[in-house]
């Protein structure tokens, strides 16, 4: 619990601090590091908690929750059903950049009034910021995997 903890706090912090035009690529790094260390559920709890606050205290719309959450339990339950990073990271991209746009599309319509025109519309929006994400999630896994320093942190908790 206290790896969730501090998971969500520098998750909160680097996705509030290191935005890139309309995407917020941290979000998904920690949803492929949580989802490896802690799993599944740990790995959503992680990303509702971490798109809350950027909803609370950042002023983002309800794509904080729903870009996040979606990517991470996918994430997670890939990663255990192969224990492969490589599931991790394609859990996180679809089901973040396809899955989670698609929902969000009806929920901005309602909770927003958006009129989204089209239920495609924000793939192109999340596609990018999960794929950068995960994919530097990915390459933190390998190289602490390679010092060592992943075994020994898993070995901790």
């Amino acid at each position: 619990m206290a790896l969730a903890g501090v998971l969500t706090a520098l998750s909160f912090a680097t996705s509030s601090v290191v935005v890139l035009p309309n995407m917020a690529p941290f979000q998904h790094f920690f949803n492929v590091i949580t989802a490896v260390l802690l799993g599944p559920w740990y790995a959503i709890a992680v990303a509702f908690l971490t798109g809350s606050l950027r909803m609370i205290l950042a002023g983002r719309p309800i794509l904080a929750i729903v870009g996040a959450v979606i990517g991470a339990g996918l994430a997670g339950f890939l990663y255990r059903w192969t224990g492969k990073y490589s599931a991790a990271v394609i859990g996180e991209v679809i089901g973040t950049g396809v899955i989670s746009a698609i929902v969000a599309v009806p929920l901005m319509n309602v909770l927003y009034h958006a009129h989204v025109p089209s239920l495609f519309f924000y793939i192109p929006f999340f596609m990018p910021a999960a794929t950068f994400g995960a994919v530097l999630g990915y390459l933190f896994l390998k190289v602490t995997q390679k010092t060592g320093l992943l075994g020994r942190l898993m070995d901790r908790f």
